[in-house]
């Protein structure tokens, strides 16, 4: 039986519909909202897995077909997931699985396809809606209703699900994800935004998906079925008594440890001794080592929490509002535009710039625009094994991977200069060398002191840092610059970045059901003083950008020209601006709208350019004084081209201050001579004067051309 309801939500109609497409999945929810139609989809396998983890997969696709459109490229069809398709997945992924039950090891897929978008209304945020009915009107034990909103303050006011357009305008872009009764994930960045204004949005949005959720309610309640049946796995409870009398007492020394290679050593040797003393004492019945790991990180978990709650001491030795030792430093790579290594504890990024023309430029298709977009700032993160001391296959780029970067590069963008004083194409990669915990963050370090390094302008420093927590009934304390372990044991990954001014980007995940206001409160400023702290340590190292960029690096020049002219500076069939560029060595782009920019590795080369593009486009003007070569000479004067193609008369009244009998005891063709011009007329003729040229001080430099 199809269902479907219809509400006015933030200003458009947002449909729920169920019973009509995909009625072979478990649960299918279509949203509509405005004319952007999104299918969810939730599946589920019947048997659980072998996997040491919740196997929860989110699919988010968008089909060309949406926008009417046809994919680019030979095939012609939809292929790998662009990144904007992986970060859409990442966002509902990341809200969905803390508020599935504990132990629930089967298979479960969250698959969304956008089938219709109107370009002002993005998808992303209706994927969860559409996920939340479907998970909750189907056989998988999720019972917990769930919204998302994009949330944007424009010129002071709060808009919930603004449109594209009226992103533009936007100093805050976040989405927030949610229950009713608190917050579960946040994605976004601000223009330099404090902390407190940042809250204060997340209210907002807060009351916005308590509006959706009760929307929802009406579809769920009379679909609502009997959850299949499942166990949780879990180690035998004999098992699980016997470890811990064989192994809590070293796993809570081992936690003590500070050096995290050390720390891992250590349980490491206590797993495998477990597991020859247990089969030694069973060895009819060989325990799972699976389970015996299980335990293991139990028991670490419970060591880790407890020493935070009740000493305040951290796996580490640190405090709860400790940053760990830091040390940065710049322009360390000879050959490179700019690069900088930036070490927070264990976890170090070595950020290198690379500066480019509009050539390199990211042209994405997407559904979102009508037209091809493209980007001339992209942050790339790389995560090697090495990196946490592994060995193990290097794939293709992972999400993960895609997520951190973009996370990083959303911290940066708000402080780039304009492109129109610095038209550069910039591209930072950000390599991982060591990670314990926050690499993301230490991503925005290296980033803002490689680009500073770069002589890039960039208009303030930029610091992230992650914030924990540990939360057991009423006891919380949040942390600060979290480590791996922190961050894997306890119930928060809270990464907010920004300048000493306020946030220019933010993400939160949480394995527990919700945070309050209170607490996000307290962790937003705890996060503001560990930023502090980082910048106070970056400035001493780089305080600002070079006053020059490195002399490996391109300099971009902007010449704005009539739009008229652009057929003149390129010549039939391209002739002339490859003549310029043969001779300066420079490299020449021009746009339709007249900007010519000219991108060369030397100064010289630059300057030369602009020379000849500018003696190409410059009109003539009265009362200036020109140097050009004689092109023809005649019985009553000479004709002087003081421009490139144009053309003037110098009467041979005008080439001396002496009565001239021929125009050839003066000037012959060939030479280069300085002449001044008089007049033009309404056809364009011009009087040239080599006589007045000499009169103001401009000495005779006749010379023959060469």
């Amino acid at each position: 039986m199809i269902q479907r309801i219809e509400h006015e939500f933030a200003g458009r109609p947002l449909v729920l519909e169920v019973g009509r497409m995909a009625r072979l999945a478990q649960g299918a929810c279509l949203v509509q909202y405005g004319e952007t139609v999104v299918l969810v989809t939730a599946t589920v396998q019947s048997r659980p897995t072998h996997l040491p983890f919740f196997p929860l997969t989110v699919e988010y696709r968008e089909k060309t077909y949406a926008a009417g459109k046809i994919p680019g490229g030979f095939f012609k069809r939809e292929g790998a997931p662009q990144e904007k398709e992986v970060l859409s997945s990442r966002l509902v992924d990341r809200t969905l699985r803390p508020l599935f039950p504990n132990g629930f090891m089967h298979e479960t897929q969250i698959h969304a396809q956008v089938l219709s978008t109107d370009q002002e209304n993005d998808a992303d945020v209706l994927t969860l809606i559409g996920a939340s009915v479907a998970l909750n009107t189907s056989v998988i034990p999720f019972r917990t209703p769930v919204a998302s909103v994009r949330i944007g303050r424009i010129q002071g006011n709060w808009v919930v699900n603004p449109t594209f357009r009226q992103l533009e305008y936007a100093d805050v872009d976040v989405v927030v994800g949610g229950t009713e009764q608190a917050i579960v994930m946040v994605e976004g960045g601000a223009l330099q935004v404090p902390e407190s204004e940042i809250l204060e949005g997340l209210v907002v949005a807060h009351d916005a998906i308590r509006e959706l959720i009760g929307f929802q309610d009406e579809l769920i309640a009379p679909r609502r079925k009997a959850p299949m049946k499942w166990e949780p796995r879990t180690p035998p409870e004999a098992l699980r008594n016997r470890v811990k009398d064989l192994a809590a007492d070293r796993v809570r020394r081992a936690v003590r440890i500070a050096d995290k290679t050390d720390r891992i050593a250590e349980l490491d040797a206590l797993r495998s001794e477990l597991a020859e003393t247990l089969a030694d004492e069973n060895p009819d019945a060989r325990p799972n080592d699976g389970d015996i790991d299980d335990l293991v990180r139990s028991l670490e978990k419970k060591s880790v929490r407890a020493r935070i709650l009740d000493e305040g001491v951290r796996a580490d030795g640190r405090s709860a509002d400790d940053v760990r030792r830091i040390s940065c430093e710049a322009g360390l790579l000879p050959r490179t535009h700019g690069s900088a290594l930036f070490t927070r504890g264990e976890t170090q990024s070595l950020g290198v710039v690379t500066l480019g023309t509009s050539k390199d430029e990211q042209r994405i298709d997407s559904i979102d625009s009508p037209e091809q977009v493209t980007k001339s700032f992209m942050l790339h993160y790389n995560f090697p094994p090495f990196s946490v001391g592994e060995a193990r296959p290097i794939r293709s780029t992972s999400r993960r991977e895609k997520g951190h970067g973009a996370l990083a590069e959303r911290a940066i963008q708000p402080l780039l200069p304009d492109y129109d004083d610095f038209p550069y194409t910039i591209r930072i990669v950000s390599d991982i060398l060591e990670s314990n915990g926050s690499s993301s963050m230490a991503s925005v370090c290296s980033a803002s002191l490689s680009l500073m390094d770069a002589g890039v302008p960039v208009k303030a420093a930029c610091a992230g840092v992650a914030m924990g927590l540990v939360k057991e009934d009423d006891r919380v304390v949040v942390l600060t610059d979290i480590l791996g372990l922190e961050d894997a044991l306890g119930d928060m990954d809270f990464k907010v970045a920004g300048t000493r001014r306020g946030v220019t980007s933010i993400q939160m995940d949480i394995k527990i059901e919700g945070l309050t206001v209170e607490i996000l409160r307290e962790a937003l400023e705890r996060a503001r003083r560990g930023r502090m702290h980082i910048l106070d340590r970056m400035d001493a190292t780089l305080a600002k950008a070079r006053d020059d960029l490195s002399q490996h690096a391109p300099r971009i020049v902007s010449v704005r020209i009539n739009p008229e002219k652009i057929g003149e500076i390129i010549g039939p069939k391209g002739k002339t601006i490859r003549a310029i560029q043969d001779e300066s060595g420079a490299t020449i782009e021009v746009d339709d709208d007249g900007i010519v920019k000219i991108a060369a590795v030397s100064g010289e080369a630059g300057d030369r350019a602009r020379e000849m593009i500018e003696a190409i486009v410059q009109e003539p003007e009265v009362g200036r004084i020109y140097e050009g070569p004689v092109k023809n000479t005649t019985t009553f004067g000479a004709f002087v081209e003081i421009m490139p193609g144009v053309e003037g008369l110098c009467h041979i009244s005008q080439l001396a201050d002496r009565r001239v009998e021929r125009t050839e005891d003066v000037v012959n063709r060939g030479d280069i001579v300085r002449v001044k011009l008089l007049s033009i007329d309404e056809r364009g003729r011009m009087r040239l004067s080599l006589k007045a040229a000499a009169a103001e001080g401009s000495p005779d430099r006749r010379r023959r051309a060469r």
